[in-house]
């Protein structure tokens, strides 16, 4: 049997990308500003872990207008959902694996 922590995916190790995608699994979509507000990040710091979640196929990048001003929200893709359920299951089998 694979051991559980073989599972774990390196891409959700960093707090403020497990909290992205856990905020975008519970939500249809959320834009820049709400995703910083929440996981309290610099714009610079969220911009380069979306950057990595996009370039893995994890998220989609949505931009447009909201009147003149540019309107940037981010969702989960499949495969960004079926990664992070995966993600999710070997840390819950890695703590019934400890208990």
């Amino acid at each position: 049997m694979k051991n559980p922590i073989e599972n774990l995916n390196k891409v959700f190790e960093s707090r403020i990308r497990l909290g992205v995608m856990s905020a975008l699994m519970v939500n249809e979509e959320m834009n820049f500003n709400d995703l910083k507000q929440l996981l309290e990040v610099t714009d610079g710091n969220l911009a380069t872990h979306l950057n990595m979640l996009e370039e893995n196929s994890y998220i989609k990048v949505h931009k447009g207008f909201i009147g003149k001003k540019t309107n940037t929200t981010y969702s989960v893709t499949k495969a960004g959902e079926k990664s992070f359920k995966n993600h999710l299951n070997a840390l819950e089998k890695m703590i019934h694996n400890i208990e």
